[in-house]
């Protein structure tokens, strides 16, 4: 019988807990912390995808190149046929 009530005890301070906890993530100061965490992650989201633009547009050139040059080759295999 001891046993149940120190179960119902955890439950309760489990209870008591998560409550104080919801209170704390949803404080002015937490809205805070919370709005600056996420104007950090945009900043970053947008560095990031001008490297990734930057890159792919990089890419393509470099693709564009290659294919000059398989052009070049095949004409010249044409040619010295």
């Amino acid at each position: 019988m001891n046993d149940n009530w120190g179960k119902c005890g955890l439950v309760a301070a489990g209870f008591v807990i998560g409550s104080a906890g919801v209170k704390a993530l949803t404080s002015k100061d937490a809205k805070k912390v919370y709005t600056k965490a996420t104007a950090l992650v945009l900043r970053a989201k947008e560095s990031i995808m001008d490297t990734v633009t930057k890159a792919r547009e990089n890419c393509d050139d470099i693709l564009a190149d290659a294919k000059d040059i398989n052009e070049k080759l095949a004409t010249e295999e044409v040619i010295g046929e």
